[in-house]
């Protein structure tokens, strides 16, 4: 199951859009603000003339809806402040939005009005692909962002795949057996897709230009000993879905969501051995601080689950969104469940500035 081929949110303006059910990504886009801005102000500093006179900044994984604007739009009036505060004309500036062409582009390409100047020069364009390819011309980039993207790896392991080992079979022995494996197949991937992610970054920015991106993960000192909540949960509906008959069973142990949620040493270790950025600074917090407190309602939960994995799931199984909702309502339909449940599957974000070396 290869992600460029199948990951994209729910499209549109509905109910179940990524567009009205992304109030926790909109948080952590905020949260980059000062990274972002303290970014910019590298620039400025590490070219010694103050900003360049031409600038081109992208959002790697952009999305759709409200939240497609957000990191670009905070570096754009960064880079005005900037200006402002140090008496320097305005660079012109081409903001890249990029995503997998599936993704909704046709309300991406809408809001792309609102950022589009004339004086100061603000251009604006699209950009689609897999962020595990190349996307721009060799030294082309000044600044690149992502939020909540790069957990989706370019494919489940292939280990598992090829020889037809369930990430999260039907036999609850069998699954716990294999579980270690099945995580660091998991934690290679992501190795080899985030290395792979850098060196095509690094072509692609400036000499001293910059990154900043995030992600969802684990701290350091938390075992990786299970997967994600989310990716737990999903499996859990789905297995008592299989067991119902409603998906078929075969179905179930073939499924893999390629997704993987890093530690911060994890992402630490990996940047310094790649070697083509250095670490301006890294933060770690608390996954629903600042966030939507009506998420933890089942309704909503759901909702936010079908935003983003319904078209995967349809993709695998078919049109089972109806019971999959049905079997959700019922696992979290105690007073308090869903609450418990996230208590003790704590996760966070990792969000991490980089310079190119």
């Amino acid at each position: 199951m290869a992600s460029k081929h199948t990951v994209h949110m729910n499209q549109g303006q509905g109910e179940t859009s990524y567009a009205h059910n992304s109030t926790i990504q909109n948080a952590e886009q905020n949260k980059m603000k000062p990274l972002i801005e303290a970014a910019i102000l590298d620039l400025g500093s590490n070219n010694n003339t103050l900003l360049p006179t031409k600038m081109v900044i992208a959002d790697l994984g952009c999305s759709s809806g409200p939240n497609a604007l957000v990191l670009v739009s905070i570096a754009v009036k960064a880079i005005h402040s900037y200006c402002i505060q140090f008496q320097r004309p305005p660079p012109e500036v081409c903001v890249l939005l990029n995503d997998l062409p599936d993704n909704d582009f046709n309300t991406v390409v809408k809001s792309l009005v609102k950022l589009h100047s004339n004086d100061p020069v603000v251009v604006t364009g699209v950009s689609s692909g897999s962020f595990y390819e190349r996307l721009f011309t060799s030294g082309s980039l000044h600044l690149v962002c992502s939020s909540n993207s790069l957990h989706w790896l370019s494919k489940a392991p292939e280990v598992l795949t090829s020889n037809q080992i369930s990430a999260y079979g039907m036999d609850e022995y069998a699954r716990r057996e294999s579980l270690p494996m099945v995580l660091e197949a998991y934690g290679q991937q992501f190795r080899k897709d985030f290395t792979l992610f850098l060196e095509l970054r690094a072509k692609e920015l400036v000499p001293g230009g910059r990154m900043v991106v995030s992600l969802p993960g684990r701290r350091s000192d938390e075992l990786a000993s299970k997967f994600s909540h989310i990716w737990e949960a999903i499996a859990q509906i789905l297995r008592v879905m299989a067991s119902e008959g409603v998906i078929s069973k075969l179905k179930f142990e073939s499924f893999y969501v390629p997704m993987y949620a890093p530690s911060d040493e994890e992402l630490r270790e990996i940047i310094q051995e790649e070697g083509s950025f250095s670490i301006s600074e890294m933060r770690v917090h608390d996954l629903t601080s600042g966030g939507d407190s009506t998420l933890i309602i089942p309704s909503r939960f759901i909702t936010l689950l079908r935003a983003v994995f319904e078209p995967i799931i349809v993709q695998h199984f078919g049109n089972v969104m109806d019971e999959f909702v049905r079997t959700a309502e019922q696992r979290w339909s105690q007073p308090g469940s869903l609450q418990e449940e996230i208590s003790g599957n704590p996760r966070v974000m990792l969000a991490v500035s980089l310079a190119k070396a």
